[in-house]
């Protein structure tokens, strides 16, 4: 990592117009943190970050774990951080860091070298139709145009490039270049702002002719650019208002939420509420006394037995507010037992998740709060109170059915998620890990981070390395199999802190698809569905110098989990093995267990 220096030292800028243009903006924008991946192509892009003092800059080789790295920081920071990729294929790895940005409107600027377009599909390597690859995921996207005052000898020499007549005088060239940086500018400008303002992946497509290694001292004059301002969002509150307090049986169902996201004086009027059932998920980063924090646990006990309480719970009026829910359980639910209102709180986008939306408020949470208890009322309803008994009562027996669990996955979870130091920064991969974190309340001040945008196990790993270099508390990855061994690349970079902690759940396989429905145990099943292997992560960890335990009992795993968040000098994996043909049938008999008899 290049560390920041005095602003005084001379910097020097690419010589390819285009280049130093993105790279100046960029210091404009306020965009420090720039994550490079090795390349020819993108030298004039390499070069000039790393000439000028004003950013930090990252050298990752694997694409797919390099831009998971850059959304991992910018997961944390809120705000633009970019990655930078030679032509070809190469930026074909971005897509699935790209997508996950798009669906957790996190800020990720790609910023791509290209070939001229008149080398494009001609046969030259390292060669692709790089426009258009991301545009459905994107916020905003620019294709910008080569400079003609660098190597115009070579484009004049060309018969095939069309961005200047062949027999075009040096004022005609010169008037050209003045209106290809003209638009650049614009273009840049606008891209970068989207990134910001619309909380999104963008991409800028760079064009360049070699020589690509030149610098200079001397910079271009660049414009700056406003922020656009955001339009004012009217609604009639008033109207809101009384909607609110007409409803007797108001949910409230939050989603993915960063931390401290949200004022706590407006939680505390919603869990006050007695006719307001507040859902929450660990990802959701609330911590209120009377909310349903474990939604499975209220709801997959009675799927089979209980549509009589599930009239109960459905509400009048539904709103949501953050990202994806986790819980298949309540969108089943709710899509069954429809709610009359369904309002989305969200300043980007609202998803008909429900199949009920009728209203989405684009604006920030703590303004639509602000507006809707500007004179709160509290309504008279039995509604949370008969939802809680129902809940804590299941607890209590799921607890008892805890107490008496074999070593499996689920007791594996629960100790773990026990022995968590509070005040720590925990990054959740996906499959079965973000499902058991919702069974089990975390240590009052965890921020809990996942990548439910798209929910793929692909890029958890790089994702906490990144995140982890910006949050100051120790970092720990909770991680299956599956997703560790996919994303190993993640591990392949020099900045991992000494605190980063990764835990394994290696069970063998993709254990999640034995509590699905299928055939089990076959053949065609072990191997197309649950892949399972014997794999473990002792010489990986050797590999990427990480410090490794494995351990494969209750015992074993409360004694290593003592020691396991100790200060260290270098980042630790534990392994904890777990049996690979019961952790299906435990979990189902833990929610049967919370029935009552």
């Amino acid at each position: 990592m290049k560390m920041k220096t005095s602003r005084n030292v001379a910097v020097k800028y690419p010589e390819i117009p285009l280049a130093q243009t993105i790279v100046q903006l960029c210091e404009l924008k306020d965009i420090r943190n720039i994550v490079i991946c090795a390349g020819s192509r993108n030298a004039p892009l390499t070069n000039g970050f790393v000439e000028n003092p004003f950013f930090q800059t990252y050298s990752i080789v694997d694409e797919r774990s390099a831009a998971f790295f850059a959304m991992g920081m910018a997961q944390q920071l809120q705000t633009p951080t970019a990655v930078v990729c030679t032509s070809g294929s190469a930026l074909l790895n971005f897509y699935p860091a790209v997508a996950e940005a798009f669906y957790s409107n996190i800020p990720l600027v790609v910023i791509s070298a290209d070939r001229m377009p008149h080398r494009i599909d001609i046969g030259d390597g390292q060669t692709i139709q790089q426009k258009g690859v991301f545009e459905p995921h994107l916020v905003d996207f620019a294709y910008l145009s080569p400079d003609v005052i660098h190597a115009t000898q070579t484009l004049l020499d060309s018969l095939h490039q069309k961005l200047i007549p062949h027999q075009a005088t040096p004022k005609e060239i010169e008037e050209k270049q003045k209106r290809v940086q003209e638009d650049n500018e614009k273009q840049i400008n606008a891209v970068l702002n989207g990134a910001r303002v619309k909380r999104g992946p963008v991409h800028l497509n760079v064009p360049m002719e070699e020589p690509l290694y030149g610098m200079t001292s001397v910079p271009i004059a660049i414009k700056t650019h406003a922020q656009p301002i955001q339009p004012i969002v009217t609604v009639d509150f008033e109207k809101i208002k009384k909607q609110w307090q007409k409803a007797r049986k108001k949910m409230v169902l939050v989603g993915v939420n960063h931390p401290n996201a949200v004022d706590e004086k407006w939680l505390r009027v919603i869990d006050s509420d007695p006719s307001v059932v507040l859902m929450t998920e660990t990802t959701s980063n609330l911590y209120l006394p009377n909310s349903i924090d474990s939604i499975d646990s209220l709801i997959a006990p009675l799927e089979q037995r209980d549509t009589e309480f599930f009239n109960t719970l459905q509400p009048d009026l539904l709103l949501t507010f953050g990202g994806m829910v986790v819980s298949k359980k309540i969108k089943k639910f709710l899509r069954n037992f429809s709610p009359q209102e369904h309002w989305h709180v969200d300043p980007y986008k609202a998803y008909d998740t429900y199949f009920c939306l009728s209203q989405h408020f684009s604006m920030d949470t703590d303004h639509f709060f602000s507006n809707l208890f500007e004179d709160p009322l509290e309504g008279e309803s039995d509604y949370k109170s008969t939802v809680l008994n129902q809940y804590h009562q299941q607890q209590i027996l799921g607890n008892a059915y805890l107490a008496q669990t074999p070593f499996s996955d689920l007791k594996a979870f629960e100790i773990i998620f026990k022995s968590l130091p509070k005040g720590l920064h925990l990054q959740l991969a996906n499959s079965s890990t973000v499902r058991y974190a919702q069974l089990f309340e975390m240590p009052k001040g965890t921020e809990v981070f996942c990548n439910r945008g798209t929910s793929g196990i692909d890029g958890s790993t790089a994702t906490a390395v990144g995140a982890a270099l910006i949050n100051q508390n120790p970092c720990v990855l909770v991680t299956g199999d599956l997703s560790f061994f996919y994303d190993i690349n993640g591990l392949w970079n020099n900045y991992i802190p000494s605190n980063f902690r990764i835990i394994l759940i290696n069970n063998g396989g993709g254990g999640i698809f034995r509590i699905l429905p299928g055939e089990k145990d076959s053949p065609k099943y072990d191997t197309y569905f649950e892949t399972i292997h014997d794999r473990d992560a002792r010489q990986l960890a050797k590999a990427f110098g990480l410090k490794y335990s494995v351990v494969k009992t209750k015992t074993g795993l409360r004694w290593a989990l003592n020691r396991f968040f100790s200060p260290s000098q270098g980042p630790k994996i534990l392994e904890v093995k777990t049996p690979r043909k019961i952790n299906d049938s435990i979990l189902l008999r833990y929610f049967k267990a919370m029935q009552k008899s």
